[in-house]
């Protein structure tokens, strides 16, 4: 199976190595473009390990601290990728 590759625009692109969740959570934050996601769109996924999986990787990612109410009232982290990432041609696997 194929999978999307991506690299982080910088002096040197360099090709990112992601898990499947780490990937997800890219092309979810490229989608969402400057607006971002959140935990609270994700229930029961743990979206702050592929945040750091990510970063880890070199990708930075903002995050926004907002208020929400309700039972259990609080914050949550709002997620915005600011690197400027290039996705690569899918390469085949060789059959």
């Amino acid at each position: 199976m194929s999978c999307p590759r991506y690299t982080i625009e910088a002096t040197e692109p360099s090709p990112l190595t992601l898990t499947k969740r780490a990937r997800f959570f890219l092309e979810e934050l490229l989608a969402a473009g400057g607006e971002g996601i959140t935990t609270v769109d994700y229930p029961g996924v743990r979206v702050g390990d592929a945040i750091h999986k990510l970063r880890k990787a070199g990708v930075v990612i903002e995050t926004k601290y907002e208020r929400h109410s309700g039972e259990f009232e609080g914050s949550h982290g709002r997620y915005v990728l600011r690197s400027k990432i290039n996705q690569l041609p899918i390469e085949q696997d060789a059959q």
